[in-house]
């Protein structure tokens, strides 16, 4: 015998209701769960699921008094996994985009400056083993680095050989 409301082929209409939609707060735990988001990003993604006027805000504003959003924490996780396949103006840009604080940006450029050569190098060597001696072929290991961020001038120094 079967408990009345548990009945899979019973119409929808006489199902017992099921859970409603997950709130802006379970959501943004949701989101965040998988990875990093600034606050930006989070407002932007979670937007058209605001029911009412400063929902958003307010959930958003009790994660980030509770430390689940921390922009901070956003960028050195952009920093620490996109610095091994991109040039400091790919991450940037990056960092741009999810409305962090140029300042703290600015900072972490300057600290990946340093390393720029180097990644390009180890990046370079993935793909290509030996600077070319064909203009042809130096211009297409230079747009492979010039694609990912590094500057012109890095990109010249690696593709020579230098």
């Amino acid at each position: 015998m079967v408990a009345q409301g548990t009945d899979d082929t019973a119409p929808a209409a006489q199902r017992a209701p099921g859970p409603a939609q997950p709130s802006i707060k379970a959501r943004a735990l949701r989101l965040l769960a998988g990875r990093e988001h600034s606050r930006a990003e989070l407002e932007r993604k979670l937007a058209p699921h605001e029911q009412t006027p400063g929902q958003l805000a307010s959930a958003l504003d009790e994660l980030q008094a509770k430390g689940f959003i921390n922009p901070q924490r956003v960028l050195d996780s952009v920093v620490h996994r996109r610095s091994a396949r991109y040039g400091a103006a790919r991450i940037e840009h990056e960092l741009v985009g999810k409305g962090l604080d140029p300042q703290a940006i600015s900072e972490a450029m300057s600290a990946l400056q340093g390393s720029e050569l180097e990644r390009a190098r180890a990046i370079w060597s993935r793909k290509f083993r030996e600077p070319s001696q064909e203009l042809k072929e130096q211009a297409r290991q230079m747009r492979f680095l010039l694609a990912r961020g590094f500057s012109s001038e890095v990109a010249k120094k690696v593709t020579r050989g230098q």
